[in-house]
């Protein structure tokens, strides 16, 4: 799927969602749904999930309350002149599995990166009703229009890995994983194996 294909009027088509989640949005969402977010998101990699991990192992307060929120696997590059922020593609999000389960038990509602996800994971997201949604892949450049403002929040040290608050407007995603349980990526491939 390449973002171009949905860019355009028919941006302007697709649900539009906002972010942090209200009540019984997300479980509204179904697996396969075009959606775009607005509103505002946190982003997190590696290391700002490892030093959340620490906090928590250490009885500290997070830097953020993650209930509601949705939180984006992106490392962003550095904005050019008059920017925002640079590119802000999406990041593998398997990396990030081992981490999942426990802040979907502290009341994250999504996360967004790129890549399927792994069973514990996706059983997590059913216990706790949260989702999981794509970013287009391979359009870093196009999707960095969609962010209005950018802040780090916590981690300044880590660079593009701290943890920063987006606020977007109309930044598409897809939803992979709903709250039923349903996969997208393996929905499409049992279509495919049927023709």
């Amino acid at each position: 799927m390449s973002f171009s294909h949905y860019s355009g009027t028919m941006m302007d088509k697709l649900r539009e969602i906002t972010i942090p989640f209200t009540a019984g949005t997300v479980e509204s969402l179904q697996a396969g749904e075009l959606i775009c977010l607005t509103g505002t998101l946190f982003t997190g990699r590696d290391q700002t999930h490892r030093r959340i991990m620490s906090l928590l192992d250490n009885g500290l307060d997070l830097p953020i309350d993650l209930k509601g929120q949705l939180l984006y696997y992106v490392g962003p590059s550095p904005a050019r002149p008059g920017r925002v922020i640079g590119a802000a593609g999406p990041t593998t999000s398997y990396r990030m599995d081992i981490y999942t389960p426990r802040l979907l038990d502290l009341g994250l509602k999504a996360t967004m990166g790129k890549g399927a996800r792994s069973q514990a994971v996706r059983e997590s997201m059913v216990k706790n009703k949260a989702i999981y949604l794509a970013a287009f892949g391979g359009a870093g450049a196009l999707l960095s229009k969609c962010i209005v403002t950018a802040e780090i929040v916590a981690f300044p040290d880590a660079g593009p890995e701290a943890l920063f608050k987006f606020s977007v407007e109309k930044f598409p995603a897809v939803v992979i994983n709903d709250v039923q349980g349903r996969d997208y990526y393996e929905m499409v491939k049992h279509q495919k194996s049927k023709k």
